[in-house]
């Protein structure tokens, strides 16, 4: 897999403000304010910053946290865990594995097969229908 590195002034130009914060600072968004929070077309969602395909919209559900929730990766190499120490709570952030953005956190309380509920930041995803 190829790494994708651009300096932060790059990025920037590349991405709106929102979503430098969120990709580029570990930033969210607020809750429900996403606009792939009630999306339910058929496709796959790709990172904003590289384009790598994160999560098909058969794993997508409806978790009510303000967020779109993913109970699997598309590819589990596309994603990577790393701890979150940060707010004075301990989570596990998703990170793109391609080019190092920030897309969220994943949680133990998702639906079966994997019980996981991937928790995405919108801004960090592009849509691309099929």
């Amino acid at each position: 897999m190829n790494k994708v590195r651009k300096s932060l002034t790059e990025w920037q130009v590349q991405l709106s403000p929102e979503a430098f914060s969120v990709t580029r600072e570990q930033g969210t968004e607020r809750p429900f304010s996403g606009q792939y929070d009630q999306h339910n077309e058929l496709g796959i969602y790709r990172c904003v910053c590289c384009n790598t395909p994160l999560f098909a919209s058969d794993t997508k559900f409806d978790a009510g946290c303000g967020w779109p929730s993913y109970f699997a990766p598309l590819n589990p190499d596309h994603v990577r865990e790393e701890p979150d120490l940060s707010r004075g709570r301990v989570r596990t952030e998703i990170i793109c594995n391609v080019c190092d953005a920030h897309l969220g956190h994943v949680f133990p309380d998702g639906p079966p097969p994997t019980g996981l509920r991937y928790c995405i930041n919108s801004v960090a995803l592009q849509f691309e229908p099929s």
